[in-house]
């Protein structure tokens, strides 16, 4: 008789995340992962305290995919564009991960929700560096920005419609630049 493959606390996690690249946190089971890994759920729950301590890792683990996006985009040469940019390929190429992170309910105000995510990402500091904001005005700037970016990642999340990353890039830098102008104005 072969040995039994011993099922890693690793392959259970990827079981995981493999769910939720096409089904939501309530799809991450016990008896799924098992059933993904021919393995019966015993190694599951001796990896595991329970199923919401590998829900919780598995989220950080799709939330440090994000973070790795969004610092590919920190090193572009226009690093405030470049994040906005990362932000809507992660939409593209993880959406599920986008919705879990993104779309789901929160007891955040709006405000906080984004500033929560920015102060992590050093965004508000790249935005200050081209619009020559304050701090505060460049937080209140900002959250108009991610409301833009957040609607293109939204409709390409969701394949509302199809949108070349040309297109993007190029609505995403006209919008903005036309949003500091009239802010300097007004």
């Amino acid at each position: 008789m072969p040995p039994l493959r011993k099922v890693q606390k690793e392959d259970i996690i990827n079981a995981a995340l493999d769910i939720l690249k096409n089904e939501d946190m309530e799809s991450v089971n016990a008896r799924r992962i098992a059933r993904q890994l021919n393995c019966s759920v015993q190694p599951i729950y001796h990896n595991f305290e329970n199923m919401e301590n590998l829900k919780s890792i598995a989220f950080r683990k799709v939330y440090e995919i994000y973070q790795q996006y969004m610092r590919e985009g920190a090193k572009e040469k226009k690093s405030y564009k470049g994040m906005g940019l990362s932000y809507i390929k992660f939409a593209r190429d993880y959406p599920n991960y986008f919705k879990l992170i993104f779309m789901t309910k929160t007891e955040l105000s709006l405000e906080n929700y984004i500033s929560n995510d920015s102060i992590e990402n050093g965004v508000i500091e790249k935005g200050m560096e081209i619009t020559g904001f304050s701090y505060e005005e460049q937080k209140k700037f900002y959250v108009k920005v991610w409301i833009f970016t957040h609607g293109i990642a939204t409709l390409v999340a969701s394949n509302t419609v199809k949108l070349s990353m040309e297109e993007i890039d190029k609505m995403l830098e006209e919008t903005v630049r036309e949003m500091i102008i009239g802010k300097k104005k007004g």
